[in-house]
């Protein structure tokens, strides 16, 4: 009887311990508003990703922003290793919209008008292939897109260097440490301090005028 008792009693936390480890092993859902074909992800490189953040977190139809690191070939590299220039990486975001309110087109344009596209390896005071500016394409449309938007720009920039920014592949993308996500809304002070001791909002408007930032 002593035995069947202890049987019994551990009958339900054995029963509780395989559904755990079932329902650990089941794929988990995407939430309603990330699954289907209404979400779609765009990935830039624009410089300092803090400064990428913010163009595209203010468009209706922009999900998410990520920043992170892409084009290298370090696997999980951390943000000491990108910004020393070793792993081939760059700073980038990855942008997750809603293409049913927000058009890839358009944010195209929000990232021509937040870049420098006349340099090479460098993005305003921040200098090596780690701050290079590129758009990642995720599949043939997003590279057709691209390339059409940066013929178009060629015919009618503003301004005379000519641009260098390529259209790339998209490759694995390394989301960031957790402190560089959202910065500028974590630390809005040291943020300002930064963009502006950059020179980044001074170039834009050279550059674009009253399409800077936009």
């Amino acid at each position: 009887m002593i035995r069947i008792d202890i049987v019994r009693r551990a009958l339900p936390f054995a029963l509780a311990l395989a559904a755990a480890a079932t329902y650990a092993q089941a794929p988990t859902p995407p939430p309603k508003s990330m699954a289907g074909p209404r979400v779609a992800v765009a990935t830039f490189a624009g410089g300092c990703f803090w400064c990428m953040e913010p163009p595209f977190d203010k468009l209706d139809g922009v999900i998410s922003t990520i920043s992170g690191y892409t084009g290298g070939t370090t696997q999980r590299p951390t943000y000491e290793q990108v910004s020393g220039g070793r792993t081939g990486h760059t700073e980038a975001v990855q942008v997750t919209y809603d293409p049913s309110k927000v058009s890839y087109e358009k944010l195209l344009d929000v990232f021509w008008h937040n870049i420098d596209p006349t340099v090479k390896d460098r993005q305003f005071c921040d200098i090596g292939s780690q701050y290079r500016s590129a758009i990642f394409v995720h599949d043939a449309e997003q590279r057709r897109l691209a390339e059409a938007s940066k013929a178009a720009l060629e015919r009618t920039r503003p301004f005379k260097g000519a641009i260098v920014t390529p259209v790339v592949d998209a490759g694995v993308f390394y989301p960031a440490e957790e402190y560089h996500q959202d910065y500028y809304v974590k630390n809005p002070v040291r943020y300002r301090y930064y963009r502006s001791g950059c020179g980044r909002d001074d170039r834009l408007k050279e550059l674009w005028g009253e399409l800077a930032g936009r």
